[in-house]
């Protein structure tokens, strides 16, 4: 409404109604069950097993994307997906093994449940991730907020909950806008394969930082890492392929996907309103984006 009364194009698109469904499915998986499972397993298994096991997030959410949204994952993006992944798991290994107890299933159980949520999230990755981000956070956090406290947890101290704020600012609130940005563009199974990334960086972080010594462990990740991301941005994904009657809402700029009337305006760029995308059958490179739903042959 404020952009319509000062004559400005919208940057990004509402939540709609339809969307509701799908965002408190996502807020209620990975907003508060997964936290929950997450801090009850941790406190029954040791941290480096928590450490290896929170890489099956990304496993969880490339595994739902592929067999129940049917997104397209192909063996090049396999390949590159285990590649990082195995330079994560590398990257948390202890050398002791992996203790497989009840705080185990949970943390696994949290994983399964941010996969879901990461797959529920991108069906409405259309929409504002600003918006999404805070409401995903308003809500959950007063839910566990609310859970903690009935538990018989106490506040800490001011300090430290400034600090906690700050930290989730960054790690969860900015992260979270980028992610669904990711959703948007890339698809799911490949942003949760680059998500994987997220041990190397902080190992990195902590070398230039904190003065942390480089082993050999962290090279070996880099390598494997860098060969998943060499496959992947080394993919070229194109074929003929048929884009159906679509209406939908989401910011855009006028390419080739997007050839429209705006009723005698001419809008800066990009903006977003209601549009229609008429059936079309054309050839170029693509990524599992809004437009680019389809199936493939096998």
């Amino acid at each position: 409404l404020l952009s319509k009364a000062r004559g400005t194009a919208q940057r990004e698109a509402p939540l709609l109604r339809a969307d509701l469904p799908w965002l408190a499915a996502a807020v209620a998986a990975g907003g508060i069950i997964a936290p929950v499972l997450l801090m009850f397993g941790l406190s029954l298994t040791d941290a480096a097993s928590g450490s290896l096991l929170l890489n099956l997030e990304s496993l969880a959410t490339m595994g739902i994307a592929w067999l129940v949204f049917r997104e397209n994952v192909d063996r090049r993006l396999l390949l590159g997906a285990f590649a990082i992944l195995a330079g994560a798991v590398l990257l948390t290994w202890n050398g002791r093994g992996l203790t497989l107890n009840t705080g185990s299933l949970l943390i696994a159980g949290a994983c399964l449940a941010w996969g879901i949520d990461n797959n529920l999230t991108r069906k409405i990755s259309a929409a504002d991730p600003v918006v999404i981000a805070m409401i995903k956070g308003l809500v959950a956090g007063s839910v566990n907020l609310v859970l903690a406290l009935s538990l018989g947890a106490e506040f800490p101290p001011l300090s430290f909950a400034a600090m906690a704020g700050l930290l989730g600012l960054l790690s969860i609130g900015v992260s979270l806008v980028l992610f669904i940005y990711a959703l948007r563009h890339l698809g799911t199974a490949r942003t949760g394969a680059y998500y994987s990334l997220a041990p190397f960086i902080g190992a990195l972080a902590a070398i230039l930082v904190l003065d942390e010594p480089l082993t050999l462990k962290l090279l070996g990740a880099a390598v494997l890492m860098g060969i998943g991301l060499w496959i992947h941005l080394a993919e070229h994904h194109a074929h003929d392929h048929e884009h159906d009657l679509l209406e939908h809402d989401h910011v855009h700029s006028h390419d080739d996907h997007h050839q429209h009337e705006h009723d005698g305006t001419n809008p800066t760029e990009p903006h977003s309103h209601p549009h229609r995308h008429r059936p079309m059958r054309h050839s170029h490179v693509h990524y599992p984006d809004l437009h680019h739903r389809h199936s493939h042959g096998k």
